[in-house]
């Protein structure tokens, strides 16, 4: 382990929305909120997210995700013009890379493997087996 990485990382500064955000990595305290929040679109969070197709296919999750993290009111975030919502989404995916992509999103597709694993495991196959020969039966 590098002596750096015990460090954390230095806050980003962005004006958004008339204000100037210090933009901070995530508490422990918020996580399970924001995990909750971020669990119907974690699967498809990628180093280069495509901003605009998770607002369109996971709108009101994915504002809640932006003010949890960026600890304002979701009311706030709504308010802002698509170019500063983009802005802080990046600055905010930025500095929680780490918790999203390489701890959050495996662990949310990792669950559903076993959930999925243990759903076909229990049910029980209403498939028989297909006869050795190609007789007819009547």
């Amino acid at each position: 382990m590098n002596a750096f990485d015990a460090f954390p990382p230095a806050p980003v500064m962005l004006e958004v929305g008339g204000e100037s955000l210090e933009i901070t990595p995530i508490r422990v305290g918020e996580v399970p909120a924001l995990i909750k929040a971020v669990r119907p679109f974690a699967g498809q969070l990628s180093a280069d997210p495509d901003w605009l197709a998770l607002l369109a296919e996971h709108g009101e999750p994915l504002l809640g995700a932006l003010a949890l993290a960026a600890r304002r009111e979701q009311a706030w975030v709504e308010r802002l013009s698509l170019d500063d919502a983009v802005r802080l989404a990046a600055a905010l995916f930025e500095v929680n890379a780490d918790f999203f992509v390489q701890r959050l999103a495996p662990a949310v597709q990792h669950a559903a493997a076993r959930v999925n694993g243990r759903l076909s495991g229990a049910t029980p196959s209403t498939v028989s087996s297909a006869p050795g020969t190609a007789s007819p039966t009547s």
